[in-house]
């Protein structure tokens, strides 16, 4: 009964509503209620502001969360960890990463489930860098792939997997000349670039900011799918990672030229948390990470490198 009450805290913590926090444990809203009752009676504190509504929870409540999620991961990890000795890896790996690194997911998550045929993995691939450590923290997911651009806190364990590195995609014939192009003269470009709320983009201008340009785009798109479409069908020039060319290629009468002045390389890693043991899940995804050399997501493919 201890852990159901403990789910049920972290799931009002989640959904901030009563009824939703029961249908996501699957109990009645009264049980879920009684349940948190239960449990304030026997820590003799206050867990939530009690009213018509949810109200939030009290100072007590925020802090049962914390160790509640700790103590339900724990136990997640030691029935997995028990399992996995009897009869191999099994349960769920749950994946998260920035867009950007959608193709390192795949690289990691193929390997991963041929070494553990009875694993399943679940990929949530528009975090953003700081939504990654978050859902570390709060035990939502079990590794992630992010940008490793400043310090990580000690309670994360990183692996780098590679170096981000941009290129123009444009017209085979604009005339751009040579092997490279720089950030200014992308910008003169009739340009498809991703929306500005993305972090891609962001990243994006920050670049064309330090070299006191501003690309005015024509078309915005919120999803790579779409951004590589558009310059495949229209008269469009982008900007993107040299590793999405992996996924997409480059498309028919375009050329893909790396960007340089300044030329801009950003590490991207694995990330897990440090405690140990931590998560069988997390472990056999980092040992996967160390077999894989990801180092050739940084480079044109050969086919089409200029």
């Amino acid at each position: 009964m201890f852990f159901r009450q403990l789910e049920y805290m972290v799931a009002l913590d989640r959904e901030r509503h009563f009824l939703r926090a029961a249908q996501s444990c699957s109990v009645s809203q009264p049980a879920l209620s009684e349940g948190i009752r239960k449990l304030e009676e026997e820590l003799d504190v206050p867990l939530i502001h009690r009213g018509n509504k949810f109200e939030g929870l009290t100072a007590e409540g925020q802090q049962i969360v914390v160790w509640a999620r700790r103590i339900l991961a724990d136990r997640d990890g030691l029935k997995e960890e028990i399992g996995a000795m009897r009869a191999g890896l099994s349960g769920r790996l749950r994946f998260g990463s920035v867009p950007t690194a959608s193709i390192a997911v795949s690289l990691l998550t193929a390997p991963f489930c041929a070494q553990h045929p009875l694993a399943r993995v679940q990929v949530v691939s528009d975090l953003k860098s700081e939504d990654v450590l978050r859902r570390l923290q709060n035990y939502e997911i079990d590794a992630g792939i992010t940008y490793i651009r400043d310090s990580v806190p000690g309670e994360f364990q990183v692996a780098h997997l590679y170096m981000e590195k941009y290129v123009l995609l444009t017209a085979a014939d604009t005339g751009t000349g040579g092997e490279s192009a720089t950030w200014a003269a992308a910008a003169a470009l009739p340009l498809c670039l991703l929306d500005p709320v993305m972090q891609g983009r962001r990243r994006l201008d920050d670049v064309f900011a330090e070299v006191g340009v501003m690309p005015s785009p024509r078309v915005e798109t919120d999803s790579v799918s779409s951004l590589f479409a558009q310059v495949t069908t229209g008269p469009w020039a982008t900007v993107v990672p040299a590793a999405w060319l992996h996924v997409f290629g480059v498309p028919a009468g375009m050329c893909a030229l790396p960007l340089v002045e300044p030329e801009r390389a950003i590490p991207v890693g694995l990330v897990t948390l440090a405690s140990e043991p931590g998560s069988v899940m997390a472990r056999a995804m980092a040992a996967v990470s160390r077999m894989t050399d990801l180092t050739f997501l940084e480079d044109l493919p050969h086919e089409q490198a200029p």
